[in-house]
C-alpha cells in the first residue's frame, strides 16, 4: 500500500507534505531492519495502520498554527511525526521512555527535514514541559494516562476547537475506561473516516483536563 491513500484522504497537502508522506515507507522499512518498532507484518501496512491512523486525530480537529502537542510513548513517531508533517504550524514534542526507538524517530524526523519536532528519550514522568493537547496512541488506560500528564496540560485560554486535553487513539469499549469523565469526555468512530476495515473497531477518545 503506498502513501497514495494518505493523498486520497487528504488531498489538498502541499507538494512538501506529499513528498515528506512518500519518503516514510523507505525510511520506516530500512530502520525497522535494524531496530523492530514495527511488527514484521505490519510494516507492509504502514500506511494504512501506522500513518493514516495517526492522523485520524486531523479528523476529529484541526491543530491551529501555534498550538503545542505531546506525543506521550510515540515509539517510531506515531501519531507524532504523520501529525507533525500534516500541521507543519504546530510544535510536537515527541517522548518515549525507550532510548532506540526515539533514535528512529529522531532519525525519521531529521530525514524528511521536519523543523516543528522536538524529541526526547524520557518518561512521562520525568516531562516538566505544558503543552495543549497530549497525543498518544493506546499507550495506557485513559484514567492512567489523564492522571499522568494532568500536569502536562497548559491552562491558557483555549485556542482550538476542543478545550486543552488529552487525545488518544483507541480500540474495543471504551465506555468503562471513560466513565470516570462523564462530562469532559468524547470518542468518534474512525470507521467514518476512512473505509478500511482495519478501522471498524478503531475509535478516537478526548478527554478535557481542566
Amino acid at each position: 500500500m503506498s502513501a497514495q491513500i494518505i493523498f486520497d484522504y487528504f488531498p489538498n497537502l502541499t507538494a512538501t507534505q506529499q513528498q515528506q508522506f512518500e519518503a516514510l515507507e523507505a525510511l520506516y522499512t530500512e530502520w525497522n531492519t535494524k531496530i523492530n518498532v514495527i511488527s514484521r507484518k505490519d510494516i507492509d501496512q504502514l500506511y494504512c495502520h501506522h500513518i493514516l491512523h495517526s492522523l485520524a486525530i486531523a479528523k476529529i480537529i484541526r491543530f491551529r498554527p501555534g498550538t503545542t502537542v505531546m506525543d506521550l510513548g510515540t515509539g517510531g513517531g506515531f501519531p507524532g511525526i504523520p501529525l507533525a508533517i500534516l500541521f507543519p504550524e504546530v510544535q510536537f514534542h515527541l517522548i518515549d521512555s525507550i532510548g532506540k526507538k526515539i533514535r528512529v524517530a529522531t532519525a525519521v524526523a531529521e530525514a524528511i527535514g521536519l523543523k516543528n519536532v522536538t524529541l526526547a528519550h524520557r518518561n512521562a514522568i520525568e516531562e516538566k514541559g505544558k503543552f495543549d493537547f497530549v497525543v498518544s496512541r493506546a499507550v495506557m488506560p485513559m484514567p492512567d494516562l489523564v492522571r499522568l500528564v494532568r500536569k502536562n496540560i497548559a491552562k491558557h485560554p483555549q485556542r482550538n476547537s476542543l478545550p486543552n486535553g488529552v487525545i488518544a487513539l483507541k480500540g474495543g469499549d471504551l465506555q468503562a475506561e471513560l466513565s470516570t469523565f462523564k462530562n469532559s469526555s468524547e470518542t468518534w468512530e474512525i470507521a467514518p473516516f476512512f473505509t478500511d476495515e482495519f478501522f471498524e473497531t478503531k475509535q478516537v477518545a478526548y478527554v478535557s483536563v481542566h
